[in-house]
């Protein structure tokens, strides 16, 4: 073990109970921030105390950073610690990320080829896609891409990974994303045989495990630039309850019904206000 202080990264002994700081170990279980995916989170169990770990960064030489609090006691130089993933975080990670690359793989059949990825953030929360486009997307296109990638999960096709040479990679038809640097190995990741990416992050087993996918919203960044934000697993559910929950609300202040009124009264209270 060994603790690192400040933004100067300054050595230290020992941290307490409190203490801010970025830990360094010999090994460990857990995925640092890159191509676009998040830190894991979790916890360190030391001799005499233990620490949450909140974020994990690669800044230099491959050494993994896990920032964190100490919640108890004391971590200190040399210790043996045991480290624990939050499993729960890192599976709704897995689902979004599995989910971006359905997605990008989608966006090219419903819009055509030059629907590119252009960068990406996937978190236990977010599942965020920027891709190369010229105008708002329809409903109708909106909800043929969510149908492409529901029907995907619904195959539930093991999710396969293969380390291999950059070039053997390039003759299977592998895509590249958006800007990443390749070493002479690169990991492959096949989701059947419609998508075949380069990916370093971590994926479901099987694409059933993604559970649903729902678009939460599609917006513009930049010119040629289009923004999908994404739901998937428990997420999507909760995402779609509270639509439901508005539309609920919106039928008793209109007193409509639940046979397909709703948009009738609103268009009357709208008249009369006019």
């Amino acid at each position: 073990l060994v603790l690192l202080d400040g933004d100067e990264r300054r050595l230290v002994e020992e941290a307490p109970a409190g203490a801010e700081v970025e830990v360094a170990v010999k090994v460990t279980p857990f995925y640092a921030e890159s191509g676009g995916q998040v830190g894991d989170a979790g916890r360190i169990h030391g001799p005499s105390g233990s620490a949450k770990v909140e974020d994990v960064q690669k800044p230099f030489g491959g050494v993994f950073l896990h920032r964190v609090k100490v919640a108890d006691g004391r971590l200190a130089v040399g210790d043996v610690v045991t480290l624990e993933v939050d499993g729960e975080r890192r599976m709704a990670t897995r689902r979004n990320h599995s989910a971006t690359h359905l997605l990008h793989w989608a966006l090219k059949q419903v819009l055509g080829p030059h629907a590119m990825q252009k960068g990406s953030l996937v978190g236990p929360d977010v599942l965020r896609f920027d891709f190369a486009h010229n105008q708002a997307m329809s409903s109708d296109e909106v909800a043929r891409v969510e149908d492409l990638v529901n029907d995907k999960i619904l195959v539930n096709a093991p999710v396969e990974t293969e380390v291999l040479a950059i070039d053997e990679a390039r003759a299977r038809g592998a895509v590249a994303i958006f800007e990443e640097k390749y070493g002479d190995e690169v990991r492959v990741l096949t989701m059947t045989a419609d998508s075949v990416e380069l990916c370093g992050g971590t994926h479901c087993q099987r694409l059933g495990d993604i559970g649903v996918f729902k678009i939460v919203s599609e917006g513009g960044t930049a010119a040629g630039v289009r923004r999908i934000l994404a739901a998937t697993g428990q997420n999507a559910l909760r995402h779609i309850r509270a639509q439901e929950d508005e539309l609920r609300r919106a039928r008793i202040a209109a007193k409509a019904t639940t046979g397909g009124d709703l948009a009738d009264k609103i268009d009357k209270i709208m008249q009369g206000e006019k």
